[in-house]
């Protein structure tokens, strides 16, 4: 699939730093899905593109999703680690976990410990900041080994633009803890605040300082009239500190985006490899929606492809994205990191 001239880098260097895992709470992990979610046709969905059945998990734990990914992600030829990534929940006005509106919960304890069991994992972390104990557990979590910190703000009920934050923001810097934040529209869960999606909502932590990784180049919806990845662009010049990662581009839904975003001339050293994972293991993502933008001939080369992640990779080099930006992430973010068996306190 690759030519000469566009060979991908040593496997072991190429980082998805842009991964997701789910749990019921099975086998003490303190992970959960909502009601709504767990009815939803996309539970089973995710359940086979974890290559996990329910009644697995319900009796070998949760522990289960991470040992099956790690082992999926072995036998991609060019795909050398992934980043999975924890998801706080809503918090109340005590500061607290709301249990009630809070849809999908994977506890940063529960994550490091399972991905501390395997070498092509890593563990990036999640804290709302809004928890009355929020300093203390980005503490924590980076003494896990994370190596940067997850928000979804529509989901999770985050302002990232409020000045109280500002002390939050600070540690990140501190802890040298890059900021991963979802922006555009989020669709994936039964109800999202897609006001909460503006790109432009980030300026506050990229003027603090903080490395900040917008996912998925801001793609889908508007905010105060414009399109959201227009208002991420110009962001570009005025913060070094501003990247973003090509995570679910290749899905149906966000197929234009990945051309106009490598139009625009953007540095490619802004751009992190990332897959979107489990949704490349879904039909959301098939080679098939390239079809007129790729010849027929190497679409049929994609589909024989059967390892999500070397699917996901060859068919972004073919739709144009630098060999080079496939090393990006493990350079940004992979780093002597501590070694300290997670424990709760």
């Amino acid at each position: 699939m690759l030519d000469a001239k566009k060979q991908a880098p040593e496997k072991s260097r190429v980082l998805d730093m842009h991964c997701h895992v789910a749990g019921i709470g099975a086998g003490d992990s303190g992970a959960f899905l909502s009601g709504k979610i767990r009815n939803s046709w996309k539970f089973r969905v995710y359940l086979r593109a974890f290559g996990v059945t329910q009644k697995e998990i319900e009796q070998k734990g949760d522990a289960l999703v991470i040992k099956r990914i790690s082992e999926q992600l072995t036998r991609a030829k060019h795909v050398g680690s992934a980043l999975l990534l924890a998801l706080d929940g809503v918090i109340d006005q005590a500061g607290k976990l709301d249990s009630r509106q809070t849809e999908v919960f994977i506890p940063n304890l529960f994550l490091a410990t399972e991905v501390a069991k395997y070498d092509n994992l890593y563990f990036g972390a999640s804290v709302n900041p809004y928890r009355h104990d929020a300093l203390h557990r980005l503490e924590q979590a980076k003494s896990y080994g994370a190596l940067l910190l997850k928000w979804l703000p529509a989901i999770q009920h985050i302002e990232p633009s409020e000045k109280k934050l500002i002390p939050f923001y600070e540690k990140l810097v501190e802890l040298d803890l890059p900021l991963l934040s979802h922006a555009g529209d989020e669709h994936a869960f039964t109800s999202a605040n897609n006001r909460l999606g503006d790109p432009q909502k980030l300026l506050l932590p990229l003027q603090v300082g903080v490395t900040v990784i917008v996912a998925h180049a801001a793609t889908t919806g508007k905010s105060q009239g414009e399109d959201n990845m227009q208002r991420l662009l110009p962001m570009f010049t005025r913060y070094p500190n501003l990247y973003t990662d090509i995570s679910s581009l290749t899905q149906i839904n966000k197929l234009r985006f990945l051309p106009r975003l490598l139009a625009t001339g953007i540095d490619p050293t802004r751009l992190l490899f990332g897959s979107d994972f489990p949704l490349i293991a879904t039909a959301i993502s098939s080679p098939l929606f390239s079809l007129f933008l790729l010849p027929a001939k190497t679409i049929l080369q994609l589909l024989k492809i059967k390892n999500p992640w070397d699917q996901d990779l060859q068919l972004k080099l073919s739709l144009g994205v630098p060999a080079a930006v496939l090393s990006n992430a493990h350079d940004l973010l992979v780093k002597k990191i501590a070694t300290k068996r997670p424990t709760e306190n």
